[in-house]
């Protein structure tokens, strides 16, 4: 409705001015479109005259060929033709007119009479002798016809000096309305610049006028409001401000200093929030966390104790982690509570803060705060996102009453801390994983070298039994000879298990640390290793790049156990991707059995690591080709964590 009535008063000056420019329009067109049918009747006219005065012309060159052709003169006969049809085109052109040339016979009834007469008289008089003339050559019809011209001339005489009258008296009009369009153009335009100094331009003014005294702080300035027009509604809105602007600048100072308290609330929430939030984001432990967050808002909210507890699983109950302002004895009896004991209990069920103040009557026994001396009990929720994983308290002396703003901040500060201790919470557990995955790792590598090698020592010894006991001592020699080498193995294996469970990264030099290991590996097995590195992308993170040197080590150990490999190629390419490809021209085995025995040759234990840093490992294999390991670790992924 609003909008309608705004589009309805925004119409009305429109209107206005539309309908000035338009009544002057119309007048203006009017006059000139008389005009330009006065100037083209003129022209009309002009033509008539000229076509009525050549029928004189021609009726004196007819007669000067009829005379030569009744002397005897015999080639006038074809101008007589020509001058006749001419007559005869001419009176019709001037009857019918012609819109182009133009031609226009004025419609006037005694030109009309002149021109009906004077057609009238050559086509039953001056043409029947002519033609009777070409016909015969008679001397009478000839003396009658020379009586006759004169009289013919002196009509068409007439009819030229009355369409003459007619076009005097037009150009007489066209003057006229010459004039009276520049006397309309003159008395038009003061009128219209009338019109716009009383619908604009003296609004405008009285607008301005007022916004410069407006603008001097002259707050009583009011505008007239003489219409119901924009300009109207303009000067009543214009009041409404002045009236608005003279109550504001009447309470300036007291809005002021109400903002610079508010301003001085908010800066101290902020510099609070922004404190704590600080604090929180600092390592340490989760009592020395709670411990300096209950210290800063108990500063802030000037309470005079305080407490930080912690549910349990289920939330059964609370741990107290830190308080202030409680005695010793409180502290140990509430050190662990119910969640359906005291006014704690009731904030959890009901998930919501509380600030209860106690009364008199529950001051005699009924809570160990009364008891204590506090007035007023706050209890505030901590939380992880939408979980409640604990309770902080502020004790007051005397009442205390929280403002909305302060309840807000509160419960934020909550959030925060609540997302710290969670943080510290999954760090630890993250932590126990990573420890215990890693000790599964060691279990598989374990298994694959010293149980196996023992299980191996383990069917010599047997075999041994046997032998002495058969006093077979070819056997035993032979028994003999393969426990000191099932025994360098499993020392072997000892050697290289403790030396890649310590590997680390050389300074976060990736590179500087795979070099050594190959290195190592030359030196163990006297094999040619060929190392290329392409790419200049940034390095890996610390867990991909032990990760990544773990999967190395185990799949060269594979090399030197099993494949008899002669040589055996690294290709690295560090680009927006990471590639790592190890190949080697040994024995190769069969994937099929392999799936089946991964143990055997630690497939196991590189997809798992693989798996760690969410990379794609890949293992292709034949029996009697060699044997290749594909490692790929994509751009979305190696930046991730």
């Amino acid at each position: 409705m609003a909008i309608s009535t705004r589009l309805l008063t925004k119409q009305k000056i429109t209107t206005k001015i539309v309908g000035v420019l338009i009544t002057f329009l119309l007048c203006a067109l009017g006059a000139i479109g008389y005009t330009l049918l006065l100037s083209w009747q003129l022209e009309g006219g002009a033509g008539a005259i000229n076509d009525a005065g050549s029928l004189r012309m021609r009726t004196y060159r007819l007669t000067l060929s009829l005379n030569q052709y009744m002397d005897g003169h015999q080639e006038a006969l074809p101008s007589i033709h020509q001058q006749v049809d001419q007559i005869g085109k001419t009176f019709d052109n001037l009857q019918q007119g012609d819109p182009t040339r133009p031609l226009l016979l004025p419609k006037q009834d005694d030109i009309q009479s002149a021109f009906l007469a004077s057609q009238d008289r050559w086509q039953k008089v001056m043409l029947p002798q002519v033609n009777a003339m070409v016909a015969g050559r008679s001397p009478v019809i000839w003396n009658s016809y020379l009586n006759q011209v004169d009289d013919f001339v002196n009509q068409l005489d007439h009819l030229v000096s009355l369409i003459e009258q007619d076009n005097s008296s037009k150009t007489f009009f066209l003057r006229s309305s010459q004039m009276f369009l520049i006397g309309m153009a003159l008395l038009g335009t003061v009128a219209v610049i009338y019109l716009f100094f009383l619908m604009i331009i003296r609004p405008v003014t009285r607008l301005q006028s007022g916004i410069s005294r407006m603008g001097a702080k002259d707050f009583t300035v009011r505008l007239p409001v003489e219409s119901k027009d924009e300009f109207g509604q303009l000067s009543e809105g214009f009041n409404q401000m002045a009236d608005r602007l003279e109550d504001l600048y009447g309470t300036l100072e007291k809005r002021v200093q109400q903002k610079t308290r508010e301003l001085a609330e908010q800066n101290r929430d902020v510099s609070l929030l922004y404190e704590i939030t600080a604090f929180l984001s600092k390592p340490q432990s989760i009592e020395e966390l709670c411990q300096g967050y209950l210290d800063r808002l108990m500063q802030y909210f000037h309470a005079e104790g305080g407490t930080v507890r912690l549910y349990a699983t289920q939330l059964e109950s609370a741990h107290m982690v830190v308080h202030r302002g409680i005695s010793e004895l409180l502290a140990e009896q509430e050190h662990c509570i119910k969640i359906d004991d005291c006014l704690c209990g009731k904030a959890v069920r009901s998930q919501q803060t509380m600030v209860h103040q106690f009364g008199e009557t529950e001051k005699s026994g009924s809570f160990a705060c009364a008891e204590e001396g506090f007035n007023t009990v706050s209890m505030f929720h901590i939380r992880a996102g939408q979980h409640p994983i604990g309770l902080f308290n502020l004790h007051f002396k005397e009442a205390h009453i929280f403002t909305r703003k302060q309840l807000v901040l509160l419960e934020t500060l909550g959030q925060h801390a609540g997302a710290a201790i969670q943080n510290m919470l999954l760090a630890a557990s993250e932590r126990e994983m990573a420890v215990a995955a890693e000790r599964n790792l060691v279990a598989q590598g374990l298994h694959d070298s010293i149980a196996q090698g023992l299980s191996f020592l383990n069917l010599q010894v047997q075999l041994l039994e046997d032998s002495v006991e058969r006093e077979n001592r070819e056997e035993v020699s032979d028994t003999l000879t393969m426990l000191k080498m099932g025994v360098q193995e499993s020392y072997d294996d000892v050697r290289e298990l403790l030396t890649n469970f310590r590997a680390r990264i050389d300074e976060g030099d990736f590179t500087k640390t795979l070099q050594t290991t190959l290195d190592k590996f030359r030196r163990q097995t006297g094999l040619n290793v060929a190392l290329q590195m392409t790419g200049t992308g940034a390095p890996l993170q610390s867990e991909q790049q032990l990760q990544v040197l773990f999967i190395v080590q185990e799949a060269l150990s594979n090399i030197r156990k099993h494949a008899h490999a002669k040589q055996v190629s690294i290709h690295l390419d560090n680009g927006q991707d990471f590639k790592l490809s190890i190949a080697d021209d040994g024995d190769g085995f069969d994937m099929t059995e392999a799936s089946r025995k991964e143990g055997h040759i630690g497939l196991s234990i590189m997809q798992e690591r693989a798996q760690r840093i969410q990379a794609e490992l890949s293992i292709d294999s034949h029996l009697g080709q060699g044997t290749r390991l594909d490692l790929f670790i994509h751009r979305s992924v190696r930046f991730s964590s």
